[in-house]
């Protein structure tokens, strides 16, 4: 039976909850707006939400439509066009693309930490696996940068699935490698990207680039525990463990509510929910689920006291009416 017939004639007795996949950094947003709609009442059913990364979330969301499919992806990057093509590939239909918020990517440390300040330069030849096109050798700080302390470079972050590890490489990374190498700007206007992503994208994997999986509040713990670490995640995470964390300023900005709203720090990014359209009127609920996200997330709405950024207001207002209009993205700008 085609996928799309397995949704039809939805009532009562086939009925199911809200299903949704995706990234830990949008994760606290979507539960806090699953908390409300269930306490709206009416016997809803608390939606499902699961915390596998953006890359993970969007592999499952795009492998279907159908009941054992999830509804909605939360994302911390853009959809890429591979993802997008897989979606087509695999009969998902129309799908809605919905700016929540913005957040940024923020390097963070123990309140007793070094104090260190980092330009993306620094970050660069600190994180990469091969910069300026040799294996890292670097071990300390002062080894990146003498003005920096002699202390070992242990950063902990999320995996390769994660939409912030990729937020750091897009928005940190490769912009550090095209400030320390000459040579970065040749090799990304060549046809074949395999030299640029090994020299500007890819991270180490020799232990200074710590893997914590897609709950970030592991890194959290692990910097309470070591103060000399540094830790990657989305400023929620930041804003809710202040009494023990502080970011570390990229080329002299601190993450803060107000530097990422005005997009002056570096890590900034927007975050996204990716909603099956076909799902909108089989699963109970869905559409006034998302009506509910665009109810929430104002400058001093119930989302931002979670520690989402709102997004400027015509930001806001064009993606509300996306919503009202249901209206489906299209895969131009996508990469």
């Amino acid at each position: 039976m085609p996928a799309a017939l397995m949704l039809g004639g939805c009532d009562g007795s086939n009925a199911r909850e809200i299903r949704v996949v995706g990234s830990s950094t949008v994760y606290p947003f979507t539960t806090a707006v699953a908390e409300a709609f269930v306490n709206q009442g009416g016997d809803r059913r608390a939606p499902v939400i699961e915390s596998i990364g953006t890359g993970a979330g969007l592999k499952r969301f795009c492998e279907g439509v159908g009941w054992e499919f999830p509804d909605i992806a939360n994302a911390s990057r853009r959809m890429k066009k591979s993802e997008y093509a897989l979606c087509v590939k695999n009969d998902v239909g129309e799908i809605m693309e919905v700016q929540i918020g913005v957040d940024g990517v923020a390097l963070a440390e123990s309140n007793r930490g070094p104090g260190l300040s980092l330009s993306k330069k620094d970050i660069y030849l600190a994180l990469a696996a091969n910069p300026l096109g040799a294996p890292n050798a670097a071990r300390t700080w002062r080894d990146v940068n003498p003005a920096l302390p002699a202390i070992p470079i242990q950063v902990m972050g999320p995996p390769s699935t994660s939409g912030t590890r990729d937020a750091l490489v897009e928005l940190v990374i490769e912009p550090g490698c095209a400030q320390a190498d000459p040579e970065a700007k040749a090799l990304k206007d060549v046809k074949d990207s395999a030299p640029y992503d090994l020299r500007c994208k890819r991270i180490r994997d020799d232990g200074a680039y710590i893997d914590k999986g897609e709950n970030d509040n592991l890194i959290v713990q692990g910097l309470a525990q070591n103060p000399n670490a540094l830790g990657v995640f989305g400023y929620s995470y930041l804003e809710e463990n202040h009494d023990r964390l502080k970011g570390v300023p990229i080329d002299g900005v601190e993450p803060s509510y107000a530097a990422i709203a005005d997009r002056s720090y570096p890590g900034a990014r927007p975050l996204f929910l990716y909603v099956k359209k076909r799902h909108l009127r089989a699963v109970p609920g869905l559409a006034d689920f998302i009506t509910l996200y665009t109810q929430m997330w104002a400058p001093k709405g119930k989302l931002a006291q979670r520690g989402l950024i709102a997004a400027p207001e015509d930001v806001r207002r064009q993606a509300a009416a996306h919503v009202a209009a249901r209206t489906a993205m299209t895969p131009e700008g996508l990469h």
